[in-house]
């Protein structure tokens, strides 16, 4: 969880989808400080009417113009007459929908400076930064269901070319003028056409024609994802955006980084991140390893109570190693939470008595969760599950088992609810005798960080179990 999902989680009555739009915005963070040659703060209304500031950025093209942090600030005197201020040029509006409700301002500082002519540069900068501003009012920008991984970089300072309508060049920093340089192309690029351009320098045409598209699709209005293009020994990363007008398209954006050495080290890491991989497929089988054996030693134990004790082992290992699998198969340490409760599901209902007819349900999804949640979080629900089809229903009875989830900014809630005879009478969590409680008690208090409580269903029948988790870096 980022420092801005806890804010607005504890601060804000924003929903989880305003939330996502604004760390959508906040990646693009940096970009629009240097290119505006300012600070920009990001104020969202509390839940007690004053205005929050929850992010904060300063240029890394220029002096900032605050010596302190003002995240988790209130609005002083003097922000808030921008805030409240529709005239006030420093003051963007920012909605999730084109015509939404406003979800945040952004205001905008710039460090006070002798008063000098603009630089080229600069006016470039000042231009493609008034347009991508209108479009964030707009919410035009950033671009809706974009991937924060894909779209962040190349940044203003790395290189920067502006585009006219027809796709010529009518601008291109020194830093960007280089980096084609390196790719090969001796001339200048202002008055260019680019797409000529990178015909001539990019030597795989597979390659020339996708940076020849990406570049068409942002000057029609979209926002393609970012590129990275080999030329002559270089590899240099694109990314274009569309700039617009309230009075209509004003041509676009192209950042462009030259990233040969960065690439080159990546190369190296890929090898360490093959053996992380490696490692959770070695330890899943480990896991699966031991539950087989545990699996063995239940079938060859009479007492039935010691054979139920190893059958709950196979079962709780076995949830682990699913973890541990799906890791294995994982770029990063995140996995597919609801992927791996359908796939318990089975394993949990073969408990159930032969003669009842139980079925469990999951009503919604918890999405990507850290895997250092993920583990304690499955044998959680695993464990709820087990004691509901165990516990909750007589032989020959029929029921419902549902796991729901609901995520909020910097916070899961998982319910685990059945429709069976409900909790006996005196029930206390903290003097539960099962050890199945016990556990989910200590993984979600303990490991976890978060609470738990179990009470009695709807209309005084069955049983709910709901647990509160914070999604904080542990």
């Amino acid at each position: 969880m980022s420092p801005l999902d806890g804010l607005l989680g504890a601060r804000t009555a924003l929903t989880h989808e305003d939330a996502e739009h604004l760390q959508a915005l906040v990646g693009e963070w940096q970009l629009l400080a240097d290119l505006s040659f300012a600070d920009l703060l990001l104020w969202v209304p509390t839940t007690d009417g004053r205005q929050l500031c929850v992010a904060q950025v300063r240029p890394t093209t220029g002096p900032t113009a605050y010596q302190h942090d003002l995240i988790e600030a209130t609005a002083d005197v003097e922000h808030a007459a921008i805030l409240d201020d529709p005239s006030a040029p420093g003051r963007f509006l920012v909605r999730r929908t084109p015509d939404g409700p406003v979800i945040g301002i952004i205001s905008r500082r710039r460090h006070v400076q002798p008063p000098a002519s603009p630089s080229t540069l600069e006016l470039a900068y000042t231009e493609a930064a008034t347009a991508l501003l209108g479009m964030v009012e707009r919410a035009l920008f950033p671009p809706a269901g974009a991937s924060a991984e894909l779209m962040t970089g190349p940044r203003a300072g790395d290189g920067l070319v502006l585009l006219e309508d027809d796709g010529s060049v009518r601008y291109a920093s020194p830093n960007a003028t280089s980096a084609y340089r390196r790719m090969g192309w001796a001339s200048d690029l202002v008055h260019a056409d680019l797409a000529a351009v990178t015909r001539e320098v990019v030597s795989d045409r597979f390659y020339a024609d996708e940076l020849i598209a990406r570049v068409t699709t942002a000057l029609g209005g979209g926002s393609p994802t970012r590129l990275e293009v080999d030329a002559h020994g270089a590899t240099v990363l694109f990314r274009a955006l569309p700039l617009e007008h309230e009075a209509g398209d004003a041509g676009a954006l192209v950042l462009v980084r030259d990233v040969t050495d960065v690439r080159r080290r990546d190369r190296q890491l890929l090898s360490k991140d093959a053996t992380i991989r490696e490692i959770h497929h070695r330890v899943k089988n480990n896991l699966q390893t031991v539950a087989a054996l545990l699996r063995l030693q239940a079938r060859r134990v009479d007492e039935p109570a010691v054979r139920a004790a190893l059958t709950e082992s196979v079962r709780r290992v076995s949830s682990i190693a699913l973890v541990h699998e799906t890791l294995s198969m994982s770029l990063d340490e995140t996995v597919d939470f609801d992927e791996i409760v359908d796939r318990l599901i089975p394993m949990v209902t073969e408990v159930a008595a032969a003669e009842s007819t139980i079925r469990i349900e999951r009503d919604s999804s918890c999405g990507m969760l850290p895997a250092e949640v993920a583990t304690p979080l499955v044998l959680v629900v695993v464990e709820l599950l087990q004691n509901a089809v165990e516990h909750a229903y007589r032989p020959q009875e029929s029921g419902i088992a549902r796991v729901s989830a609901a995520r909020r900014p910097g916070a899961i809630r998982v319910e685990v609810v059945d429709d069976g005879v409900g909790l006996p009478d005196g029930f206390a969590l903290d003097g539960a005798g099962r050890l199945g409680l016990q556990i989910v008690q200590t993984l979600v208090e303990s490991e976890l960080r978060g609470s738990i409580e179990i009470t009695r269903g709807e209309a005084a029948r069955g049983t709910r179990a709901v647990v509160e988790i914070p999604l904080v870096r542990r």
